[in-house]
């Protein structure tokens, strides 16, 4: 027995109960190749595994063990004060062994890290590069919807991906609406009917399709003609009338008629109460529900559009003008004679509307990115959109998932767009509000 071939069976013997014999390295190298394996049913040799192959096999793993035996003596000599030759093998073991356990331990995976944008709003940063309509990204949940190029899309906010699609073309301006794990979507609108589709709000596998008649004929210019009120009802513009509709089957529960012409755009407040209308260019009707009578009627001074409502705590949301002089306004229990301006609006063919989310109400734009309260319309906190050589950028939609608050970002000087999240102060929590 050679010297390296002792110090391996002393080695081995360290570690195992039985006494000491004299072991060569071939011996333990025919072991290697014959015994079999544990946990694991046993399977016919083939190939190069075959029995024929097993000497050629076995002179491989004298190498193997060979080699390792000399690790093994390094280190177990290393224990007791081995030359420092010795005791450099035995370090060089023990860091590669440790490294081996760390990479085979599971890792969380690692947090995105997107592209800062230069002088974005809330340090601002690109995590995708997804095309969006502009003005159609909500949230619900751990998730984000938005409207592609011909599909309905579902959106990872973790890594900006998407992770459900299907195909859809919206015929107007709606965001998607999100009640009771379904996304609902205008399907048509046009003559004497709307149409809407749900979808399952993870697959986004069509799931429902509701007929809604109109009582005359639509709004040949419509906005937001779909919404959601308390109880997962949903409110819908239908020519002459609002009807609401119980998603579950479809049944249409209440009709409230219009006497002023066919809605173009319908808002209900969080909890159920009050209803809000859209007519021509520009009346404001409010309703109570229970009744179905009218409570309000007012017009907005110096305009003659208007549109995109949102419905809060405090009264309603909408926009008028459109291209440079859009705005976003706020009116006070409904009433369009105590509006006031929030926000900066957006220009170079652009729009900005106004969203409900997280206890807050988001307008983006090309000017600003604004929070405000929804109930008073006081602005909580805002911040400047850049401009890139003098060119607009944009941050539309501005909706909040977890942490943070993500908007459909486009920079026209560039040609970039995508997906921009955003770390708003702490005044954009709700607690304020």
């Amino acid at each position: 027995m050679t010297n390296e071939e002792q110090r391996l069976t002393e080695a081995l013997h360290r570690f195992t109960p039985e006494p000491p014999r004299p072991v060569t390295v071939e011996q333990i190298a025919n072991r290697m190749v014959s015994a079999p394996r544990t946990g694991r049913e046993p399977r016919p040799r083939r190939g190069v595994f075959s029995r024929a192959w097993a000497p050629a096999a076995a002179a491989v793993a004298v190498i193997v063990v060979a080699g390792a035996g000399v690790g093994i003596a390094a280190l177990t000599s290393s224990h007791h004060s081995s030359p420092p030759a010795a005791a450099g093998a035995g370090a060089s073991s023990t860091s590669a062994a440790a490294s081996a356990t760390a990479s085979a331990s599971p890792t969380a995976a690692p947090a995105l890290a997107g592209t800062p944008i230069a002088g974005g709003p809330w340090a601002a940063e690109l995590i995708d590069h997804q095309t969006f309509t502009q003005d159609s990204l909500v949230s619900s949940g751990s998730s984000l919807y938005a409207y592609g190029n011909g599909t309905l899309d579902r959106i990872d906010p973790a890594t900006g991906t998407i992770a459900a699609s299907v195909r859809y073309s919206a015929p107007l301006v709606n965001p998607p609406v999100i009640t009771g794990g379904t996304v609902w979507v205008v399907y048509s609108d046009s003559g004497g009917n709307v149409v809407l589709h749900g979808y399952d709000a993870q697959t986004l596998a069509q799931t429902s399709s509701v007929l809604v008649p109109a009582i005359g004929r639509v709004a040949a210019s419509a906005s937001s003609v779909l919404a959601a009120g308390s109880g997962g009802h949903l409110y819908v513009a239908a020519g002459n009338t609002v009807a609401i509709v119980n998603p579950s089957n479809g049944q249409i529960i209440q009709r409230i008629f219009l006497t002023a012409g066919p809605a173009n755009s319908v808002a209900v407040s969080p909890d159920g109460s009050k209803l809000y209308v859209g007519i021509g260019s520009f009346k404001l009707l409010a309703y109570d529900v229970s009744s179905a009578i009218e409570v309000m009627s007012s017009t907005l001074a110096d305009t003659d559009s208007g549109g995109n409502l949102v419905a809060t705590s405090g009264g309603v949301w909408g926009t008028t003008g459109t291209g440079q002089s859009q705005w976003t306004w706020f009116a006070p229990d409904g009433n369009l004679a105590q509006a006031v301006k929030v926000g900066l609006g957006a220009g170079g063919g652009l729009a900005s509307y106004p969203s409900y989310n997280n206890g807050v109400v988001w307008i983006g734009g090309s000017g600003n990115v604004v929070c405000a309260s929804p109930s008073t319309g006081q602005v909580l906190a805002k911040a400047t959109v850049p401009t890139d050589h003098d060119v607009v950028e944009y941050f539309g939609s501005p909706v909040v998932a977890g942490d943070h608050a993500y908007a459909y970002y486009t920079d026209n000087d560039s040609n970039v767009s995508g997906l921009a999240r955003m770390t708003p102060p702490a005044a954009c929590s709700g607690l304020s509000s």
